[in-house]
């Protein structure tokens, strides 16, 4: 009997073809550690304007069709890149929603552009003929898959068995505009076909319509599968994943230790792993020197790497920061993101250039020098799914302090010192005075050189490869091919 899945994956940004944050990576990392396990996987994405630089060479497919929403008809050409054997990337070429856009998402049609990439994305899996065990869908920009399949099975008779698992990698985002933004009165209620009226698409939740009818759920963290379902985590959904709970299920994510090392990073001077931490200190002396900050191994240098949003809990940073500037320490942030945190970061660095320095916008290049050259890494998030930035911080001896929630609490160990136990610095109250004393710990312990190049070696240690979670991926799989396909008098 072959025990061979053939799963497609399909997700708006995959690395490195694109990317704005960490969906891109679990959208390639977990696709390639299936297909190491031999099944048989498909990763379909859009085609953006950009990528024409990256020069792909594909493989012949000649497949076209079109898409109709109202009365507008939209071509779609599709292009395999092959991976491996078992292994194809397919972009989804949409000329008049997705070829002239600059950015992956910002637009004022951004749930239209979705939708019909969504709509793309059955007809073409039904026309390749592949016949998907599973259709996995990352995020809000694939939420009205399972919403079609369900209803429309009949239109796709080569998926007539093929079973839907969502997601969720990040809650508040729900649809290519703000869903608290949009009006009560014309609030989506997540029943039946989506309406394509001006109005009515805009206020379609992606995300609702998902938990609603995709076969299974789950999210990027064990925790944060909990979290979810309270009113504090659940972003106005909390009812509707508890009519789902019984589905829904958290699985970490893992990161791609081929690319996410500082053995082998093209972007650092020296590499090192945990035999060769004195070239670890040589990268902290150059990013000193780039940062134009005092050069000193014995100063405790923090780096921030990720978006400036409310969420990764700058507003505890911005209410901490004089404070900070008091201490003897160095920070570098490095991330795009929301303009006040921005410009605060701006004029703070111009009050105390030798302590504090802000890099923007986002590099996978900065990134990889404050992960190399960073003492402390900082993620203090008022909520995170899963994170990726602390489990690169890790593996390159850069000891995170985080808030002890979702996927942070599921991934870091709070220090010992007695034991000499943990990966990091944990606090548990998201205030300001919890944050501090964790600050504190963490200064603490960096000036007993022992004591820190130990924690240092336990957290490089750690391992987050996508190998484990794809096999707990595979037996989600199995689980979900033994569920009944359900009627649509379930939705009714």
């Amino acid at each position: 009997m072959d025990r061979r899945l053939r799963i497609i994956s399909v997700a708006s940004e995959v690395a490195p073809y694109s990317k704005t944050g960490g969906l891109a990576d679990v959208a390639k990392g977990l696709p390639k550690a299936l297909a190491s396990l031999h099944h048989e996987v498909s990763i379909m994405t859009p085609w953006y304007s950009f990528m024409k630089s990256q020069h792909l060479t594909f493989a012949d497919v000649s497949l076209r069709t079109v898409i109709v929403v109202g009365k507008i008809k939209y071509d779609v050409e599709v292009k395999r890149l092959p991976i491996r054997k078992n292994f194809n990337v397919y972009f989804l070429i949409i000329p008049k929603l997705f070829c002239k856009r600059s950015n992956i998402y910002g637009y004022d049609d951004d749930n239209l552009r979705f939708l019909v990439f969504n709509l793309s994305v059955l007809k073409v899996a039904d026309l390749l003929g592949i016949k998907p065990h599973i259709i996995h869908c990352h995020d809000w920009q694939t939420g009205l898959i399972p919403n079609f399949l369900a209803l429309k099975r009949k239109n796709y008779p080569t998926l007539k068995s093929t079973k839907t698992l969502f997601t969720i990698h990040n809650l508040a985002f729900q649809a290519g505009v703000d869903w608290w933004r949009i009006d009560k009165r014309h609030r989506d209620n997540g029943k039946g076909i989506p309406k394509t009226s001006a109005r009515d698409l805009h206020a379609v939740n992606f995300t609702k319509r998902a938990i609603r009818y995709a076969d299974m759920i789950n999210t990027v963290s064990i925790r944060y599968a909990q979290e979810i379902l309270t009113p504090e985590y659940g972003q106005g959904l909390e009812r509707a994943l508890q009519e789902r709970e019984h589905d829904l299920y958290g699985i970490i994510n893992g990161i791609d230790y081929a690319v996410n090392n500082p053995a082998f990073d093209t972007y650092i001077k020296y590499k090192y792993d945990q035999r060769s931490l004195d070239r670890k200190v040589r990268n902290k002396l150059l990013l000193q020197k780039e940062a134009g900050f005092e050069q000193k191994k014995d100063i405790p240098l923090i780096g921030v790497v990720n978006r400036l949003t409310e969420q990764k809990g700058f507003a505890l940073i911005m209410e901490t920061i004089e404070v900070l500037m008091r201490q003897q320490l160095q920070i570098v942030v490095v991330g795009s993101g929301q303009r006040e945190y921005i410009q605060f970061f701006r004029n703070i660095a111009r009050k105390h250039p030798k302590k504090i320095g802000i890099i923007t916008p986002f590099t996978e290049e900065m990134a990889s020098k404050v992960y190399a050259g960073s003492d402390i890494f900082l993620m203090p998030s008022r909520y995170e799914p899963c994170g990726i930035s602390q489990l690169i911080s890790m593996r390159y001896g850069s000891i995170p302090i985080v808030h002890e929630t979702g996927g942070l609490s599921d991934t870091i160990t709070n220090y010992n010192p007695r034991t000499g136990k943990g990966s990091g610095f944990v606090f548990r109250s998201y205030t300001s005075g919890d944050f501090l004393i964790a600050l504190a710990r963490a200064f603490e312990t960096f000036g007993h050189e022992k004591a820190w190049e130990h924690l240092m070696r336990q957290a490089m240690r750690e391992s987050y490869a996508w190998a484990l979670p794809a096999k707990k991926y595979v037996t989600l799989y199995r689980i979900l091919q033994k569920k009944k396909i359900r009627s649509k008098k379930y939705f009714s």
